[in-house]
């Protein structure tokens, strides 16, 4: 039996072009294809804002949460409802991953004081005083006042990383924010869970101690668990490609399973992060760990910066579901108020109270000072997770939509208040980051051990007949160790001094070099003269070393000499030599290097011997006379006889002091 043919529908022609041609049929887009078009619209939006925001340097997440807000009213923009398992499943696992292999484990470990305070006791409290309010000015139960506690209890990892960076705060206080950042979620919807139960059913407090134990132990076993699994993957993977999958995808590998036991997930993503990163080292290829982090780096850069944008546009949503609601406007608005202030004004007076247990001295013996203390107790920028935990209240919750608008004003009202006045706040209270000199002196002394640690291992390959290498070879090696070290040394004036350092005439001409080297490549590529494959090999060579000597320039930008470089406290360690040094001022024998002069040489840099007072030049310079000198006399301390530098070292025990 045959089949008709399906007819096709005639699009209208025009009277002008009957007979001429004939009319295609106008085809519409479905749902998938408008929904992908938005959703291409949405991630060129981030990238483009992003991307200005970095190189106008402004604060990216607080420029794309403004504009979620003002484009969440725009009428022909959809407005589709903010998922809770798009955020807490989808997003909340690889963004806290990026953040917790960024964190040190010993730090980490260092302020577990700080985690507890912070992230268990300030959020438990801030959930109790929040209730309170909604208990007061809301008509419902105590457990859905709470819950409206445990949605907004919690500062967010990706504001608190994405701003506290950005303002330069000192590395100790960037450490404890993170740190905190890290687990507070964990706790915050320990306490959304079970005050969610509350609402839905009757539960006793045997109940809710059981899971809340359940889902911190679960947590932390399976992020041990996943650790060691991933970390052997990792230790028994070749592949560049291999490694990094796995990496990507390590974040659910920790959250799903934790979630499965009913353990947290929040908590089993930071602890395998966290152990990761620390044995990454020793587990991955160096060319592995330098994808990983490109790879986690471009992940975090969109993600952080979508979730500030997804915020803002659930503003109109949030407001349109107040229809439902039978609260006056006053009622409503006093609410969002009281909500804000009590989670703005509990968290700097719980930290001064705390401020016993959580100021503890870091390894140098150091406490954080008043005006440090201060900044932590300002930055408590709530974002994404907030919103994201308000939305998986049962729809059944009273009064609902009005927690919904509180969580939103939060997050908004933290992210564009606080956010922006964090630097001026940092700076009024005296809390700076770290001077990128103390970094560079700091990283010099610790190249400097390394490569003397390398050099005896050179010795001894070298003395093993078996393992033996010809003296080029070995000259070759050796010189190459000299030279990382005195371009280490070199940044503490690169960028101060007018004449070029001879590391970075080194990078400058290499990098000319490089620029040919690779057109020539490219030249043989198009001209056929060899397989491709070959010609990728040597490029990614070319642009390894080049993008390792841009990052070296990058560092070596002008810095302020306002005041005396000088090493950290704590830096000589038990060295003898460097406490008999501190009592010692001679006067300089000569204003240069003497040395040098007669040679017709340029030193570098100068160095003033603390046992004579004789002044010689760096291992930069063409002779090395304050090396020289001290392999002659002994003499173990030198001091840096630059301006602006009052650093010492000792030749000895290699250390700064």
């Amino acid at each position: 039996m045959s089949r008709r043919p399906t007819p096709v529908a005639r699009a209208a022609v025009h009277p002008a072009t009957a007979g001429r041609c004939r009319a295609t049929p106008t085809r519409t887009l479905t749902p998938m294809e408008e929904s992908a078009g938005w959703l291409l619209i949405f991630v060129i939006t981030v990238i483009v804002v992003a991307s200005w925001c970095r190189s106008r340097g402004l604060p990216a997440p607080l420029v794309l949460t403004a504009l979620g807000l003002v484009a969440s009213f725009l009428p022909f923009l959809p407005h589709p409802p903010l998922s809770p398992d798009l955020i807490l499943t989808g997003l909340l696992p690889p963004l806290l991953y990026a953040a917790a292999i960024q964190v040190s484990l010993p730090d980490f470990k260092h302020e577990w004081r700080a985690v507890l305070v912070l992230s268990v006791g300030l959020v438990i409290v801030t959930t109790l005083a929040v209730g309170a309010v909604g208990l007061w000015l809301l008509p419902v139960p105590a457990a859905v006042a709470l819950a409206m506690g445990a949605v907004v209890g919690p500062p967010d990892a990706v504001a608190a990383t994405a701003v506290g960076r950005r303002v330069g705060l000192p590395r100790r206080l960037v450490t404890v924010l993170e740190s905190e950042s890290l687990v507070n979620d964990a706790t915050a919807i320990v306490l959304l869970h079970t005050t969610t139960a509350a609402i839905v059913g009757r539960v006793t407090a045997r109940d809710l101690g059981l899971a809340f134990v359940l889902s911190i132990v679960g947590g932390l076993v399976v992020g041990v668990v996943v650790a060691r699994l991933v970390g052997w993957m990792h230790a028994h993977t070749d592949e560049q490609v291999t490694s990094t999958a796995i990496s990507l995808i390590t974040p659910w590998i920790a959250f799903l399973p934790a979630e499965a036991v009913h353990g947290s997930g929040v908590l089993a993503v930071v602890v395998a992060g966290l152990l990761i990163a620390h044995e990454s080292p020793v587990q991955q290829s160096a060319t592995a760990r330098l994808a990983t982090r490109l790879n986690w780096s471009t992940v975090q850069f969109f993600l952080e910066n979508s979730v500030f944008l997804l915020s803002g546009l659930q503003l109109a949503v949030v407001l349109g579901s107040l229809r439902a609601s039978h609260l006056g406007r006053g009622t409503i608005t006093a609410l969002c108020v009281a909500v804000l202030l009590t989670v703005v004004l509990v968290r700097p007076v719980w930290i001064f109270a705390m401020a016993w247990l959580l100021n503890v001295p870091d390894r140098r013996g150091e406490r954080m000072t008043k005006g440090e203390l201060g900044v932590v107790s300002f930055a408590g920028m709530r974002g994404v997770v907030t919103l994201a935990a308000v939305f998986t209240l049962p729809p059944e919750t009273p009064h609902r939509e009005v927690v919904e608008l509180v969580a939103m004003v939060v997050v908004a009202g933290t992210l564009l208040i606080q956010g922006p006045t964090l630097p001026i706040v940092a700076r009024r209270l005296g809390a700076q980051g770290p001077d990128p000199r103390a970094d560079a002196l700091q990283g010099s002394a610790v190249l400097r051990r390394a490569v003397d640690a390398g050099l005896v291992e050179l010795d001894r390959i070298q003395s093993d007949p078996d393992t033996a290498i010809s003296e080029q070879a070995l000259e070759d090696l050796r010189g190459r160790a000299t030279r990382s070290v005195n371009s280490a040394w070199e940044q503490l004036r690169g960028g101060l001094d007018e004449k070029e350092m001879p590391g970075e005439a080194y990078r400058r001409t290499r990098l000319a070099i490089i620029d040919v080297e690779r057109k020539e490549i490219l030249r043989a590529r198009d001209a056929g003269e060899a397989d491709n494959e070959v010609l990728v090999r040597i490029l990614s060579t070319l642009d390894l070393e080049e993008s390792m000597l841009l990052r070296l320039e990058e560092r070596m930008e002008r810095w302020s000499a306002a005041a005396d470089l000088v090493a950290p406290e704590g830096s000589g360690g038990g060295c003898e030599h460097l406490r008999r040094a501190k009592r010692r001022h001679p006067r300089p024998l000569s204003e240069t290097c003497l040395e040098c002069e007669e040679s017709g040489d340029d030193p570098v840099h100068l160095r003033l011997c603390l046992s004579c007072g004789y002044v010689g030049c760096c291992d930069s310079s063409v002779g090395r006379h304050a090396t020289r000198h001290f392999e002659e006399t002994g003499h173990p301390v030198i001091r840096s006889f630059e301006d602006g530098e009052a650093w010492r070292w000792c030749y000895v025990d290699t250390c700064l002091g």
